[in-house]
């Protein structure tokens, strides 16, 4: 028997009503909250949420001396036509070594690293 059940995953950074509308840019959904917490409800009801940090410093990848400290996967059918959008939605490509894999790799305009996995 679980102990408990998943609420939500929380991403610190620096503007939490920006993040949730680049990702609700990728994913999809509705944006409520304020300056300081933001939901994503993002369709088939699970949601993802964005916390303002003072000070936020985002994570460092690849550097084996600095933690990643999380990354999301996120499904996609076509890698290139996912890779365009998010591009031109502020992401940046963290990883452009090797093309032909099922994955690529990138941080959001916050630094946060996702990946987009084929499926």
């Amino acid at each position: 028997m679980a102990l408990a059940e998943l609420g939500v995953v929380v991403l610190d950074c620096p503007d939490p009503r920006a993040l949730a509308a680049f990702y609700s840019e990728v994913l999809g959904g509705t944006v409520k909250g304020d300056e300081h917490w933001v939901d994503l409800e993002v369709p088939g009801g699970r949601s993802l949420a964005f916390q303002a940090a003072p000070g936020y410093v985002p994570p460092a990848w690849p550097a084996p001396e600095h933690s990643q400290q999380f990354h999301l996967d996120l499904t996609v059918e076509d890698l290139d036509t996912a890779e365009k959008g998010v591009l031109a939605l502020g992401a940046r490509p963290l990883d452009t070594e090797d093309r032909s894999r099922g994955w690529r790799v990138y941080a959001d305009p916050a630094g946060h690293p996702f990946c987009l996995c084929a499926c």
